[in-house]
């Protein structure tokens, strides 16, 4: 982070660095609705049964209950404060299905609250920006391809540097595990997933003696693991490991299907990488992780992945496929590396001073003829020296400082270039690059 919190794990940032923010959520949103996602917002509890259904999370939930009330943790309605979006989103679906079109396309900007161990790039509190098109009853495979290139797009549109969109499938990988004697792909997956934690040894290791593998398919799963590439070469390395599996060929031809259009729209941001595991069991197909060229140590910055379940409702069922930006995370690292900074802390583009202290209301009216024209301005509150009122806008950021005389005429004041002019509270307009706060 660019500061320490005085609560570790929930960041506050200051003015500038909460501009960097926004920059970066409106970025986000100009993109995903330039791509037809649509906002939603949910609610920022759930019961805890219905956070908990997909896996035994319970250390990470914060629960909620009120001072006075007992805490019943086996209650299964108590609330709890939501842990990611996707849980949420799941039951939004199947509260309102008989409103939504589908597919249906959501991108959904909130914090969310997780039990984690504060360190760099993990908080207890942080925002995510999720996207996700989900179908009714089956949901087409060109949805994966067209998020990746959606995230690509978000992402080249931000002031992150070069990123790579890593990319694998499920059935890919399961299939591979099955063609080698595997019996229990999820167990493989699961021990393939923690490759750049721990390391190819101690994967191996996990793999023989707690998977039951052999040293030959340990080494063979490992294989199948270092493949990286940028177009769809990936399919003859892996045809040259020798194993076959009806699965292992669905899985090929849908990996090579987003490789293969990502190669053209979107080159050198997205790769095949079939180290990818994704912990998740709920992940069915195609899986993805964001990492920051340079700052691979920050972890993945966006994820997600295909889901054939994302929610149900007796014979209703609900797949589709999503990704998640760790919006705190990736400005936590823009802002340590000093990668853009804002240009100024505050929206105000004027201060308009007072002359003496009977001139407020008529300062007043000035601000209100910028403000008709989209020009963010503040009044001063005193008529102080203007020397100190100058000192004053200098220190809030404020480029501009607007001064009434007593004859009626007026004067503006650039104070970054000490330039001062005469100037008409109905037409002056400053540059268009003063308007709003620049990210740079």
């Amino acid at each position: 982070m660019a500061r320490k919190a005085s609560l570790s794990g929930f960041p506050e940032w200051l003015p500038a660095e909460r501009a960097v923010e926004q920059h970066v959520l409106d970025t986000l949103r100009h993109v995903f609705e330039l791509h037809g996602f649509a906002n939603i917002e949910t609610r920022a509890v759930e019961t805890r049964a219905q956070l908990l259904r997909k896996g035994e999370i319970d250390k990470e939930v914060y629960g909620l209950s009120r001072l006075a009330a007992e805490d019943d943790k086996n209650d299964p309605n108590a609330l709890a404060l939501h842990f990611d979006l996707t849980v949420p989103f799941a039951r939004y679906v199947v509260e309102n299905a008989g409103h939504l079109a589908f597919p249906f396309r959501r991108y959904q900007m909130q914090k969310v609250w997780r039990g984690e161990r504060p360190q760099d790039g993990r908080f207890r509190e942080f925002t995510q920006a999720d996207i996700d098109v989900v179908g009714d009853g089956a949901l087409p495979f060109s949805y994966d391809v067209e998020l990746a290139l959606t995230i690509a797009d978000a992402l080249s549109a931000l002031p992150i540097g070069d990123f790579r969109l890593r990319v694998n499938n499920r059935k890919l990988a399961e299939g591979f595990y099955r063609g080698l004697g595997l019996d229990d792909p999820d167990a493989v997956l699961r021990a393939i997933d923690k490759l750049e934690k721990i390391g190819d040894d101690a994967v191996a290791k996990i793999l023989i003696e707690e998977v039951g593998a052999t040293a030959e398919q340990a080494a063979a799963a490992l294989a199948l693991a270092k493949i990286r590439t940028l177009d769809t070469s990936f399919i003859e390395q892996v045809r040259a490991l020798g194993v076959a599996h009806e699965l292992l060929d669905t899985g090929l031809d849908e990996l090579a299907q987003v490789i293969d259009a990502a190669s053209k729209r979107a080159p050198g941001k997205v790769m095949a990488d079939l180290s990818i595991a994704r912990g998740l069991d709920y992940y069915t197909g195609t899986v993805y992780e964001t990492v920051l060229v340079g700052h691979e140590s920050l972890g993945s910055i966006c994820s997600g992945g295909r889901y054939e379940s994302l929610a149900s409702k007796g014979k209703k069922n609900y797949p589709g496929v999503g990704l998640s930006i760790g919006v705190t995370r990736l400005v936590s690292r823009i802002l340590a590396e000093e990668v853009v900074t804002a240009s100024r802390s505050v929206p105000s583009v004027a201060y308009v001073t007072l002359a003496n202290e009977d001139s407020w209301h008529e300062a007043q009216d000035v601000a209100a003829q910028l403000r008709e024209r989209g020009i963010a301005c503040e009044v001063a509150a005193s008529a102080e020296k203007f020397g100190k009122q100058i000192k004053y806008a200098d220190r809030r950021g404020i480029p501009f400082v607007w001064f009434t005389h007593a004859d009626g005429t007026h004067e503006v004041k650039d104070i970054r270039s000490g330039e001062q002019v005469p100037a008409d509270p109905a037409t002056w307009t400053p540059a268009e690059s003063d308007l709003k706060i620049a990210i740079s």
